[in-house]
């Protein structure tokens, strides 16, 4: 007998092979939440959009929308995901802004979404595009970008970085991170030093495992001890923020979760963060292959809950808007706009943790989050009608729906000064634990892309929601800005006195 189907609702999606836009219908069977999508040229597609149906329905509850830029680069003209821009139905402002600083790569990665050795030519922008790039971030308007992710290729092939960092400082970025397979970290804690006193505030650092296995599996060769030694020489350099960035593949690492997150808590002096990313399949994959590499965020948690022995529960997880009302009370009672997280709800969730003797011990023990938030949307609605000083009463005793000591008076110096460096203390008394999963053509829906947050900046002035980018824009955007490698080795090669004429 046939299950029965419940309709959630009706979206947009993509055709996987020729990319045109096609309604599509998410719906629940089975406890699942499905994406079923019909191209007239090539057929019927189905994938799994959420594993969980009563997580999905949770998520829905924070879910947060954004008011959009004042200044779109692109005209609405063919919709999304074709005008991207960022055009005027956009709804969220730039909360992480990458910029791709080469192609190049000292790997090559089957999963990868980019790779010079691949395509056959090397996108590398200049510094006079990396600067335009930057000034665009920050003019966006009404809230300008204040975090960067320089990210590739791997961007510690170039030789310039350092450079690239101290640039984005002086344009005001609080918040600079490099994305890294951590090979020329492992090499050089002078390297390491060079990033750090540039003012690299965070390495972002890809970690598949704590056993061989993963590695070999999805980049080719076992870098285990790269990336502890990459670590090492980050301690050794002064850093106090490293995130390890775990792309999950099922039949890969999945089961490599749990110890993932206890490594983090042994090395807690310098990680400050898990952010696992399940796998966005791209190319031409059939239902039965997608099948044996999908998993999505509440198989995740679920994962996460039994491999720490229930130390974190799929429960102490939330969406990422669930601090929108922060960002929004904080901004109403100072006149100024905050960066506000409010991408869509089925984008990401987290959850931060204390190491406490060994344990990992949830922040969902220590503050009451619903009633935390609730509050926060008061203070917002009052403040907004004029009335600071309740909102600043209200705002006082927020903190009561927080149990314990420092993180009573670290969240109320986070609320009173609504600075980055408050921010910071108070990050580094935890770790976080969090998932993006960013979509592929299979499970592409238009709505989570009209609401991205995470921006990439291009040398032609757009700003591209990262899902659009690598779905649809990377090869368009990398071919116009990029020359064939080894007419890049000869410019090279001629910059450095290699050659002559």
């Amino acid at each position: 007998m046939a299950s029965s189907l419940r309709l959630i609702k009706k979206t947009k999606s993509l055709c996987p092979r020729c990319f045109r836009i096609l309604s599509a219908t998410i719906f629940e069977q089975d406890g699942r939440v499905l994406i079923g999508k019909e191209c007239p040229e090539h057929g019927k597609f189905e994938d799994v959009y959420w594993s969980n149906y009563n997580e999905f329905v949770r998520a829905q509850k924070y879910r947060a929308i954004g008011d959009g830029i004042e200044n779109p680069m692109t005209k609405s003209v063919n919709g999304h995901p074709f005008d991207c821009g960022l055009c005027p139905k956009h709804k969220s402002h730039t909360a992480l802004a990458i910029i791709d600083v080469t192609n190049r790569c000292n790997l090559r990665c089957p999963i990868c979404f980019a790779n010079a050795a691949t395509v056959g030519y090397v996108y590398e922008p200049t510094k006079e595009q990396v600067r335009g790039m930057l000034k665009n971030l920050r003019n966006i308007k009404p809230v300008p970008a204040t975090a960067l992710q320089y990210s590739g290729g791997e961007p510690t092939v170039r030789e310039d970085l350092p450079e690239l960092v101290k640039m984005a400082k002086e344009f005001g970025f609080d918040h600079v991170e490099v994305n890294s397979n951590g090979i020329n970290l492992a090499e050089s804690v002078d390297y390491c030093r060079k990033l750090k006193d540039a003012g690299v505030s965070t390495i972002y650092l890809g970690f598949d495992g704590v056993k061989a296995g993963p590695y070999i599996a999805a980049r080719g060769r076992d870098l285990l001890q790269t990336k502890i030694d990459a670590i090492e020489n980050c301690r050794k350099a002064g850093f106090h923020s490293i995130v390890l960035v775990p792309t999950v593949v099922r039949g890969v690492n999945e089961d490599q979760l749990g110890d993932i997150i206890k490594f983090a808590a042994k090395n807690f002096d310098i990680v400050r963060g898990v952010n696992f990313q399940p796998v966005s399949i791209t190319g031409r994959i059939n239902y039965k292959e997608r099948k044996k590499m999908r998993i999505t965020i509440p198989e995740c948690i679920e994962l996460i809950e039994e491999q720490t022995d229930g130390q974190i529960k799929a429960s102490d997880f939330y969406p990422v808007p669930v601090v929108v009302p922060i960002s929004r009370a904080v901004g109403a009672l100072k006149g100024k706009r905050y960066v506000e997280f409010t991408c869509h709800e089925h984008c990401g969730m987290a959850t931060f943790v204390f190491v406490e003797n060994g344990k990992l011990v949830p922040i969902t023990q220590y503050v009451d989050v619903d009633r935390f938030i609730e509050t926060m949307n008061e203070v917002y609605e009052e403040a907004k009608e004029g009335s600071k000083t309740k909102a600043r009463l209200i705002m006082l005793n927020a903190v009561r729906y927080t149990k314990f000591g420092f993180l009573h008076q670290l969240v109320g110096s986070v609320l009173k000064e609504g600075t980055y460096k408050a921010l910071g203390k108070l990050m580094r008394k935890m770790i976080m634990i969090g998932m993006m999963h960013f979509m592929d053509p299979y499970n592409f829906d238009l709505e989570r892309v009209e609401r991205c947050c995470i921006h990439y900046a291009v040398p032609d002035g757009r700003l591209i929601p990262f899902c659009t980018m690598n779905t649809i824009h990377r090869q368009s955007v990398e071919k116009k800005f990029s020359v064939p490698i080894q007419e890049w080795q000869k410019i090279r090669a001629r910059a450095k006195g290699l050659l002559h004429g």
